[in-house]
């Protein structure tokens, strides 16, 4: 099946904003296919005036990701018979043609980090849940099982730990590659993680994914994402345990 690429915007000079009508400017795309066919992208079909005044959409082949990157042929700026409408025009062929080839690339590559990914956020939630329970016994535990209580709460913090790293190391692949799919493709063509995932029947809606530079191994003065929320509950949780054993008059949590 054809690939869809709607450049949102009509194109000017730069390629992104040319101010023409649509039959106005099919002529000259027209004279494209005739004159520069060449040049065009293997996986190139068609243009057609898209859906605003102004706007195309091009065609292509199913990409699957395993492709080179689609860059237009350098002997396009050598060669004397191409106009500069024309260069124009296979220049934004090209970035239409990166949009998909993108999109494809990051389905290829992100499914299955996606696949990993979702048993190891049910895992986090479900550590951070058993956390919050456990801190919330102390409400009804006997002053001479606190020690028991505490035992399980540390037991609790570093379960919550471990999930939370794993998810954190997860999810920096993750965000990673949505890095680079808008590295080459721009924003304009940016394919949401989210709308991959449900092409594949996950719901990553509630998953705490940050920008990629927030997983950065040399950034060691501060916690990754999640691990930081984790720390912050427990540096709560602990706070408040320490204001009770103060009020209570004992000494067991200094």
């Amino acid at each position: 099946m054809p690939y869809t690429i709607p450049l949102k915007r009509p194109l000017d000079d730069t390629g992104l904003s040319h101010r023409q009508t649509a039959a106005q400017s099919t002529p000259s795309r027209a004279q494209i296919v005739a004159d520069v066919a060449r040049y065009h992208h293997p996986h190139f079909l068609q243009v057609e005036p898209g859906r605003y005044e102004g706007s195309v959409t091009y065609y292509f082949t199913a990409f699957t990701g395993r492709e080179t990157e689609p860059e237009m042929p350098l002997t396009v700026y050598g060669d004397k018979s191409v106009t500069y409408e024309q260069r124009r025009e296979l220049a934004d062929q090209y970035e239409a043609a990166r949009g998909a080839w993108s999109q494809a690339r990051l389905r290829l590559e992100a499914t299955p980090v996606l696949r990993k990914a979702a048993p190891l956020w049910e895992a986090w939630t479900t550590a951070q849940a058993a956390l919050h329970q456990v801190f919330n016994e102390f409400r009804s535990t006997a002053d001479g099982q606190w020690r028991a209580q505490l035992l399980r709460l540390t037991d609790a913090e570093r379960a919550a730990k471990t999930a939370a790293e794993a998810w954190d190391k997860i999810a920096g692949q993750l965000a990673g590659l949505s890095a680079a799919q808008v590295r080459a493709a721009g924003e304009e063509h940016e394919l949401e993680l989210t709308d991959v995932a449900k092409e594949i029947g996950l719901d990553a809606q509630p998953w705490h994914i940050n920008h990629t530079s927030e997983y950065d191994p040399t950034h060691v003065w501060h916690d990754t994402p999640v691990v930081a929320v984790l720390t912050l509950q427990i540096d709560q949780q602990r706070e408040r345990l320490r204001e009770v054993d103060h009020l209570a008059g004992d000494r067991e949590l200094a």
